[in-house]
């Protein structure tokens, strides 16, 4: 790359948050934590100190719970 320019990096999709995801499945937040505790629920990741949830595994994990 030639000094200067600026490299576009790929735009991913937007992380959920534990409130978007307990919002989207219509759960208490807390029932999140309960399920991350018991290593349950959709696969969630460490971001710093916040948990984020990818959609596309939280969709994935609700059809495979169906």
């Amino acid at each position: 790359m030639r000094r200067g320019t600026v490299r576009q990096l790929p735009i991913a999709p937007r992380l959920w948050s534990v409130g978007d995801v307990s919002d989207f499945l219509g759960i208490p937040v807390g029932t999140l934590y309960q399920w991350r505790h018991r290593s349950q629920g959709p696969r969630a990741r460490k971001v710093g100190r916040h948990l984020r949830y990818d959609p596309a595994d939280v969709q994935s994990w609700l059809e495979e719970a169906a």
